[in-house]
Order: structure tokens, then C-alpha cells, then sequence
């Protein structure tokens, strides 16, 4: 496949739109929770749901798109995505106008992106089976880097972009009829000029079980690198989920309303979202660091980050701690994947990409509403429980043999990250596949 080519660019929208889309919807979702008059770790129980649902989910598409074909996989989730955020934006409005009762339009929210936790992740993990289909394994890295590269890019056009739509007769669900409105331009793209040439498939690893990987997440060469990603992983979560509402509160101190805060979130994720593609697109390749070390500053960022926003309070002193601890991921998720990877055999690279996939649903399972209820309790409280788990992290580093040694040395092998690792940008089961 030629990354010039239509199709190519046509799979590249794919992706862009359903990140740009979920990370609007998550940059106005606390300014909608405050309207409602619901408390925040409810508010936060609805990105759970997706999360959970994702990665129940993800195997079955897997498997169906060798058998259905990926065409038809991307448009049920391309379906699914608009769907999703029309339901969310009509539960939105019907609640913000007084149609319907707070609560059973809340229920609808919750519906809605249980909606998308289904069919959501069909469709990124048929355009990534689509594209290694049609390349060479000369071809593939590159290909791959510029699909997932979308996803960074979606993650800053989103929530910049979300501000924009939140007009007169729509308010905050506009943003999810907008971004509804272009999934729909781009399933029906999808649908009309998207080859569906029959290719050989080669059945997804992520949706077959290997005997190779069974018990993998135990095994002594991957299982330190896992428990770090969770602890890093875990603790980015709690940062995006506790964002908003730390913003509309801060600015609320200084006698700003909710209802003019959501250009405020969303700079802030801006701001975080440009740092990660600043450390993985420009730092890492300058830098040529290895998995290790990748790992150790990545962990000790994020960790000066939450110190930051205990240390200095204010909407300043939120957007560059999130900014940093956004850097900080930025280092160490190429660090554990890579490490994981580079620590076990050719026949177990698919189950391994497995588990280091399945910690993007976890982290958004528990960490964010326990996050949210620690902010609710303390407004340091969350910021602290991160700095802690990240000291762990870090702590785990050096006390653990296999993080503090590395990947085994093989000849001719460079550890470091190429310069076409693509972007992690903003986690969470929406992106970051």
C-alpha cells in the first residue's frame, strides 16, 4: 500500500476523527457534569463504562474482521462511533434544556458511550489489519507509525477544536453533534471508496489464542515491565480525569463561570497532548535513549509534574504540570513497551503487543473514578496518590533486576526507539491502540 494513496488517507481520517472526537467529548464532559448538578466521580463512571467495554470487546473484532473482512469492520465501527456521540450530545441537550430528568438523561449518556466501549475499537483494529494486509514488512513500521500518528493528531485537534462548536442553540453537546456530523462524512467515504479487494489474511494475533503468550503477563521477563506501565499508565488516567474539574474550580475561585471554562480545558489538553508529540517525535530520536532509560525519565517526569500542581495551584500551574507529567508518559510509554518487547522471542511479540494493549482499557477502569473521589475528598488528595504510585514506579527501576539491567544485549540490536515510534499521545481506550 502506497501511504500516499487514497485508501491509506482514507484510513488515516479513521483514526483522526474517532480520537479527535472522544477527546472533545472528554475535554467538555466535567462543564456538562457541573450543569447536571452530579457529582464529579459519577461523571467519571462514564468513561469507565467505555473503557471496560472496550476491552472486553476488542478480541471480538479482532476475530471478526479476518472472517467478515476489514471493510466491513470499519464501518461497524465507524456505525458505532456515530451513534455514540449522537446519542451523547441528544442526552446532553435533553437534560441541559429540562426535557427530561437529570438522571435518566444521564442514563442515556452512560448508554451512549457504552455504545462506543462495543463498537468503538472495530474500527482502528481493522484499519490497522487492513493496512498490514496490503504492506510489505519493509513497509509495515512505517505504515503503522503513520496510522497511530493520526491519533496524536486527533488528540490536539479535538479539544482544540471542541470551544468552536459550542454555539448558541447546541451548547456543550455541540461538540458531539460536530464531531457525529464529520464521522458520518467519513463512514460514508469508508463506504463508497474504501477497496474491499479480497487480500489472504493472516488471522490477528490479538484475536486468537496462542499457546506461546498463555501466562504471558507472569512471566519474569514482561511482568516488571507490565506492573509499571500499570503504575504510569494508572496515574495518567487520574491526571485526565481529575483536569477538568480542577480547571472550572481553580478559574471558579478567580470568578470565572463554569460556562465560559471549556476554552480553558482544553488548552490545557492542548498543551498536554503537544508535549508528548514534543517528547516522542522530537526528544526521543535526538536523544536516542534506550527502553531503560526512557523508563526512568518518564516516570520521574510525571512524578515532577503532580509535584507541581500540589506546589503550585492555579490554572498556570495546572496546564504545566499536566503539560510535564504529559512529557513524562511521553518518555516512558515507549520505554516499557519497547522493553517488553525487546525482552522475548519472534513467536511471542503478538501475544506481548497484547498485554501492553490491554493496559490502555485497564488504567481507565478504576484509576479515574478513584481519582475523582480522592479530588472530591481533597483537592491535593489525587495529585498526592500519584506522586506515590509514580515514586513506585520509579523506585521499581532500580530495585527491579530486569528494569534496571534492561533487554538482553543481542548483536546488531538497537534498543532505542526508532524515529518513526508513533505518538502516545493522549491514553485511554480511545486511542493509543
Amino acid at each position: 500500500m502506497n501511504l500516499r494513496s487514497p485508501a491509506f488517507a482514507i484510513l488515516f481520517a479513521v483514526s483522526l476523527i474517532a480520537a479527535a472526537g472522544n477527546m472533545a467529548l472528554q475535554s467538555v464532559l466535567p462543564n456538562i457534569g457541573r450543569e447536571f448538578g452530579l457529582r464529579d466521580t459519577l461523571v467519571s463512571a462514564a468513561f469507565a463504562i467505555s473503557a471496560l467495554m472496550w476491552t472486553l470487546t476488542s478480541p471480538y473484532w479482532a476475530r471478526l474482521s479476518d472472517t467478515l473482512g476489514r471493510k466491513r469492520v470499519i464501518l461497524i465501527g465507524l456505525t458505532g462511533f456515530v451513534l455514540s456521540m449522537t446519542g451523547f450530545g441528544l442526552a446532553t441537550t435533553s437534560g441541559l434544556e429540562g426535557w427530561l430528568p437529570i438522571l435518566v438523561a444521564f442514563t442515556f449518556m452512560a448508554v451512549a458511550r457504552t455504545i462506543y466501549g462495543v463498537f468503538g475499537s472495530a474500527a482502528p483494529i481493522a484499519s490497522q489489519a487492513y493496512v498490514a494486509d496490503r504492506t510489505s514488512p519493509e513497509q509495515r513500521t512505517q505504515a503503522m507509525s503513520m496510522l497511530a500518528s493520526a491519533q496524536g493528531l486527533g488528540t490536539v485537534i479535538g479539544p482544540t477544536l471542541a470551544p468552536v462548536f459550542i454555539l448558541p442553540l447546541v451548547g456543550l453537546a455541540g461538540p458531539m453533534y460536530a464531531y457525529a456530523l464529520c464521522g458520518a462524512v467519513v463512514l460514508f467515504v469508508v463506504w463508497r471508496w474504501l477497496p474491499s479487494g479480497e487480500v489472504v489474511r493472516t488471522p490477528s494475533s490479538s484475536g486468537r489464542q496462542d499457546a506461546a503468550g498463555k501466562g504471558l503477563w507472569k512471566d519474569p521477563r514482561v511482568r516488571d515491565y507490565l506492573l509499571y506501565g500499570l503504575l504510569v499508565t494508572g496515574a495518567q488516567a487520574v491526571n485526565i480525569s481529575v483536569l477538568g474539574f480542577h480547571v472550572i474550580d481553580e478559574l471558579g475561585a478567580s470568578g470565572t463561570a463554569a460556562r465560559d471554562t471549556p476554552g480553558f480545558i482544553s488548552l490545557a489538553m492542548m498543551a498536554g497532548a503537544i508535549a508528548t508529540l514534543l517528547a516522542q517525535w522530537g526528544l526521543i530520536p535526538m536523544l536516542k535513549l534506550q527502553p531503560r532509560d526512557l523508563m526512568r525519565w518518564g516516570a520521574g517526569l510525571a512524578l515532577a509534574g503532580n509535584v507541581l500542581t500540589i506546589a503550585a495551584p492555579g490554572y498556570y500551574g495546572i496546564v504545566v504540570g499536566y503539560a510535564v507529567v504529559s512529557m513524562g508518559v511521553g518518555f516512558a510509554r515507549p520505554g516499557f513497551t519497547a522493553g517488553s518487547s525487546l525482552s522475548v522471542g519472534a513467536h511471542e511479540q503478538g501475544a506481548v503487543a497484547g498485554l501492553m494493549m490491554s493496559l490502555a482499557g485497564l488504567s481507565f477502569l478504576g484509576p479515574p473514578v478513584v481519582g475523582v473521589a480522592l479530588y472530591e475528598l481533597a483537592e491535593p488528595a489525587p495529585f498526592i496518590a500519584n506522586a506515590v504510585l509514580l515514586a513506585a514506579a520509579v523506585a521499581l527501576c532500580f530495585i527491579s533486576a530486569r528494569l534496571r539491567q534492561g533487554p538482553p544485549d543481542l548483536p546488531d540490536r538497537d534498543e532505542s526507539p526508532s524515529p518513526e515510534t508513533p505518538p502516545a499521545s493522549q491514553p485511554g481506550p480511545e486511542g493509543n491502540r
